[in-house]
């Protein structure tokens, strides 16, 4: 029987512009294709942060200019960022994978991830995204009820929530796509934040962290391992010290001792930490990869990446 991985993509695999994310993804696939070609069953995530800014921005510029319409609801926005990240995603695949001999459907599901309404992130927003806005710009936003953060000698910029993930909406779909070993993106960017109402979905004005849905989609499909790509080989702890040191093949009660410690800060490697633990707790004799696309292959053989068990 095939093992399932969740794979979470970082920034690193996607670029940031249209022309840097069809480069990079053209990279990013081959570690993709090397874990379908070694006979795994693989479902993908993957971040949004430069997307959903760039589409944020570019339909509240097209709502300024034209009276007619409203600017975009940052539901919206991540939606479409699903749809044209996952294009290039899921063309890339099907031709690497082609050109090694494999056929594979890939599909890329729209997909919705519920939020608690009372969820402390609402409070404090952290997550900065979009273009730098004048005080006036900012003052307006405000006047919306939005959030806003000065940048010193660089404007200011809309700040949103980041609460946790709460149910996967369409995660039957994928759950059955993966099983008939199609190749499936899913939770782009942590899936659409949407608030359940009854039997109505409402889109939030939040952003939820990719690798804390990543941990999730790998938990429900009941998956043997969840994989985190990111820019480093090992993750550090001490970095900048005499004490730095790489992590390599570490316990759930290591990797909880180094998030209580402070070793890795609330936007980079914390969130992929609580992802991986909460995962593993959840399942028996599951295992968490945090490494680069790069060494996926060695760290799979257990040679190199930082391994929690």
């Amino acid at each position: 029987m095939k093992k399932k991985v969740a794979v979470a993509l970082g920034h690193r695999a996607l670029g940031t512009t249209l022309p840097e994310q069809q480069i990079a993804v053209r990279k990013t696939v081959k570690s993709i294709a090397d874990l379908v070609q070694d006979g795994y069953q693989v479902v993908i995530t993957h971040s949004n942060a430069p997307q959903l800014g760039m589409i944020h921005t570019a339909m509240n510029e097209f709502g300024k200019n034209h009276p007619d319409y409203t600017p975009a609801p940052m539901s919206v926005c991540s939606a479409m960022t699903q749809g044209y990240v996952g294009f290039d995603l899921q063309n890339a695949i099907r031709e690497e994978l082609l050109t090694r001999g494999i056929y594979r459907t890939v599909s890329t599901i729209l997909t919705q991830v519920t939020v608690d309404p009372y969820d402390e992130a609402f409070y404090t927003p952290t997550k900065v995204l979009g273009r730098y806005m004048s005080a006036e710009d900012a003052a307006a936003e405000r006047k919306k009820g939005n959030y806003v953060v000065e940048e010193p000698g660089k404007g200011f910029r809309r700040v949103v929530s980041a609460p946790n993930p709460v149910k996967i909406v369409e995660l039957d779909a994928i759950r059955t796509l993966s099983d008939a070993d199609q190749v499936v993106i899913a939770c782009g960017g942590g899936g659409i934040p949407v608030l359940e109402q009854d039997h109505r979905l409402k889109g939030a004005s939040a952003v939820i962290e990719k690798d804390l849905t990543a941990g999730k989609l790998a938990e429900e499909l009941n998956a043997d391992a969840l994989i985190i790509l990111t820019s480093v080989e090992k993750v550090f702890i001490n970095r900048g010290t005499d004490k730095e040191k790489q992590l390599g093949e570490i316990s759930v009660s290591q990797a909880k001792q180094y998030m209580e410690e402070g070793h890795f800060g609330v936007y980079n490697m914390l969130p992929k930490f609580r992802a991986s633990v909460s995962f593993i707790e959840k399942g028996e004799g599951r295992l968490a990869y945090i490494t680069c696309q790069e060494a996926l292959r060695d760290a799979l053989k257990g040679r190199t990446g930082t391994i929690i068990r």
